[in-house]
């Protein structure tokens, strides 16, 4: 069943929620949908800075791109620092900027059903609004 966007199946051992084809529908917009899947987000030393003097992006592109990847942040967990961290440089995007995007969604190309899984008889409650 879809909700929103997000794909939600009840099982009996608990409920799962993603966003698969919403991942596979930003990977297609973004023209990344047949690149290299690669195994992390961000590279280990996980650094992004102003770069004054890089090459200036267009900024509608990048806003574009990190608006979705906010949402998709719903249920990716995993992605949620990396895309923080690119979020920052909206005002003035650099080229190094825009390939630390272009890794999360090369991630994506590598995860894209992941999502979350609450157990059934787990002492919370999810709740929906």
């Amino acid at each position: 069943m879809f909700i929103l966007g997000f794909q939600v199946k009840q099982l009996k051992e608990g409920t799962f929620i993603c966003q698969t084809k919403y991942t596979r529908d930003i990977l297609k917009k973004f023209d990344m949908a047949n690149t290299k899947p690669i195994k992390t987000p961000m590279p280990t030393n996980g650094h992004l800075d102003l770069d004054k003097d890089g090459k200036a992006i267009d900024q509608k592109v990048y806003r574009s791109m990190i608006g979705s990847l906010l949402y998709l942040c719903a249920s990716r967990p995993d992605i949620m620092l990396s895309v923080c961290m690119c979020a920052r440089f909206q005002a003035n995007p650099k080229e190094c900027h825009l390939m630390a995007i272009k890794r999360i969604l090369r991630y994506l190309v590598h995860t894209p059903n992941f999502g979350l899984w609450y157990p059934k008889g787990s002492n919370f409650n999810l709740l929906g609004y």
